[in-house]
């Protein structure tokens, strides 16, 4: 499993649990790779990279660390605002086409992407893209996020096969 922008570690934390990278016998079954522009902590089953996931080496270092594709790719992160609602809206789709595509490029055939968006008009293109190279595209909104948050996730399930152009 992959976090993108995993810093400050909460995703990276129950992510390393749910895939049971810590077993309490220092053993894991699945393995846990955080990559972000800052610093981040330690945390137990979690491999961490100081890395922007958009420069070129990165899809080829991340899978030298994981010593193969990932299950999944989930990415949390959101883009630095400027208070513009329709300049924000389009950062954020930027950042999550971004995402995706370097999903691809380290996605087993079958894996999962999960990435934090905001509802808006401004992602047909984005969409239309997923929905080539994934089996079934959602939005999902976690019982935690507020009523009135324009917050939600993208869950593309049934990765094609790639690396693909989106």
């Amino acid at each position: 499993m992959v976090d993108l922008g995993a810093a400050p570690g909460g995703w990276s934390q129950i992510a390393a649990k749910r895939v049971g990278a810590v077993d309490g016998k220092g053993e894991g079954k699945g393995r846990v790779v955080a990559i972000d522009l800052l610093v981040m902590p330690e945390i137990a089953g979690v491999t961490f990279a100081q890395l922007d996931f958009l420069a070129e080496e990165a899809p080829d270092r991340l899978l030298a660390m994981m010593d193969g594709r990932a299950d999944v790719v989930m990415s949390d992160m959101a883009a630095n605002t400027t208070g513009h609602r329709k300049t924000d809206q389009l950062r954020m789709v930027g950042l999550v086409e971004a995402a995706a595509l370097f999903a691809s490029e380290v996605l087993k055939p079958d894996g999962t992407f999960l990435a934090k968006t905001f509802q808006s008009g401004a992602d047909a293109e984005l969409l239309a893209g997923l929905k080539r190279d994934f089996a079934s595209i959602r939005h999902v909104k976690p019982a935690a996020s507020r009523q009135d948050s324009s917050e939600r996730y993208l869950l593309a399930t049934g990765f094609r096969g790639g690396p693909h152009r989106l």
